[in-house]
């Protein structure tokens, strides 16, 4: 199959100077990388093709001579006497992106590849709590007391998932960093520790009340104060009510649904 022209694949004009090539590097890196299209043959290979273009066009020398005898400056035999590039896309990504680990440019561009502060990953789940209100209850106000049955911090371990004791070692699958490397086809992804879940860390002896998660299930009373004049479909949020969040990272909300009974006479 024949190489698109280098100048096409990063939709650039001949006369294109260095900075506009870069803006274009740019705009198409971003637009098909595989994080961003996941099992997407078709962007891997434009991702990889615009890699090889700005690596050629980026360079004086090795543009030169691909103007003067395109492709085959940098094809075995060709006698040009140039190679085309590293062939890694990722590589070329790192170096204009910012040239250091890929993690904050992928947590930048994608929302993640990179090691996550655990405490923002494993924030509590959100709850939703649905609340039947009488007519006059809606319109002057009132307080309710509702329970719910959600997961909480462990009581013995303190939401830490240790048992008392003992404490946490540096992961081995992945050397404490929180990420792992996997290979898909030539490209090479980060990906969090399916061992330690991106924490970096493990234990060394689990609690045997909640078998390390830090989180048991238990019935919570909470006092709610609603405000005069709710209307049905009103919410309310009381922040920290939500589940308990892994191995001490904030609780998530609760969020209490009001929904008003029919007056009959206000109908």
């Amino acid at each position: 199959m024949a190489k698109r022209d280098f100048y096409d694949v990063l939709s650039v004009g001949k006369d294109a100077d260095a900075d506009e090539i870069k803006k274009a590097y740019r705009k198409k890196a971003v637009q098909f990388h595989p994080d961003k299209n996941p099992d997407d043959k078709t962007a891997e290979g434009k991702f990889k093709e615009v890699g090889e273009a700005f690596e050629v066009l980026s360079d004086d020398q090795k543009r030169a001579a691909y103007d003067q005898m395109g492709h085959a400056a940098f094809e075995s035999g060709g006698g040009g006497g140039f190679q085309g590039g590293s062939g890694d896309p990722f590589e070329v990504f790192n170096q204009v992106f910012g040239g250091g680990s890929s993690g904050g440019i992928f947590e930048q561009f994608f929302g993640g590849g990179s090691r996550q502060d655990p405490t923002d990953s494993q924030r509590g789940a959100d709850l939703r709590y649905d609340m039947e209100i009488d007519f006059e209850e809606a319109v002057l106000g009132c307080e309710k007391q509702i329970s719910i049955t959600k997961l909480d911090a462990c009581g013995k371990c303190n939401g830490d998932g240790a048992s008392p004791g003992s404490s946490r070692k540096r992961c081995g699958t992945c050397d404490g960093q929180g990420q792992v490397v996997a290979q898909r086809g030539f490209f090479r992804m980060q990906q969090t520790c399916p061992h330690c879940d991106g924490v970096g860390t493990v234990l060394e002896k689990p609690c045997g009340d909640c078998r390390g998660s830090g989180r048991k299930e238990k019935k919570s009373k909470i006092t709610l104060k609603v405000p005069a004049g709710v209307n049905t479909g009103t919410r309310l949020r009381r922040t920290g009510n939500g589940e308990a969040g892994l191995r001490g990272a904030p609780n998530g909300d609760l969020y209490v649904v009001l929904h008003a009974r029919t007056h009959e006479i206000f109908d």
